[in-house]
């Protein structure tokens, strides 16, 4: 087990933490999961880095860390809309996406060889975008800013979506 991947677990730890505060009674409950997401940000970025400058990547590696993306995206998304911070047509759009990604990115795997699309700077925007927009929400910004954030948060990720489903296309037709 190498330091990224155990950077990694700390994530998935932190995906129950983040809930435990946010659905709590405390009076600041969403600064304090908001500061458990952003830690979990901090911790991805650390562990990307950590893994790519030190040659770290590892088979486990790439199945936790976006396991730890999704499930940490996911907590957010459905705890922010319940709360009425995400309107549903946001939470509706980006799981979609990320489900399709999810079994897109096994079928891939499975059928093609243990091949894996790895991410790209769309995707990478779409997630800095959707840490902007939450943070946003969590410092209470006004609530035009927040939309539009969340706005231009779906589209980012309805791009990158585009970008990746490219990429599959091209390795399905390679294979033909």
């Amino acid at each position: 087990m190498n330091l990224p991947n155990l950077i990694t677990i700390f994530r998935i730890i932190l995906v129950p933490i983040f809930l435990i505060l946010f659905h709590s009674d405390l009076e600041n409950r969403v600064l304090y999961s908001g500061l458990v997401f952003l830690l979990a940000g901090a911790s991805d970025v650390l562990d990307g880095y950590i893994a790519r400058k030190y040659d770290l990547t590892s088979k486990l590696g790439a199945v936790l860390d976006p396991l730890a993306d999704k499930m940490m995206s996911f907590a957010v998304l459905i705890s922010f809309t319940i709360s009425g911070f995400i309107p549903l047509w946001v939470l509706y759009i980006l799981m979609l996406k990320e489900i399709v990604m999810i079994f897109g990115g096994l079928f891939l795997y499975l059928r093609k060889e243990k091949s894996v699309i790895p991410s790209n700077r769309n995707g990478k925007n779409a997630t800095v975008s959707f840490y902007i927009a939450i943070v946003s929400i969590i410092l209470r910004a006004p609530k035009a800013l927040s939309s539009t954030l969340l706005t231009i948060t779906v589209v980012l990720n309805i791009l990158a979506f585009i970008g990746y489903l490219r990429i599959y296309i091209n390795l399905d037709e390679g294979s033909a």
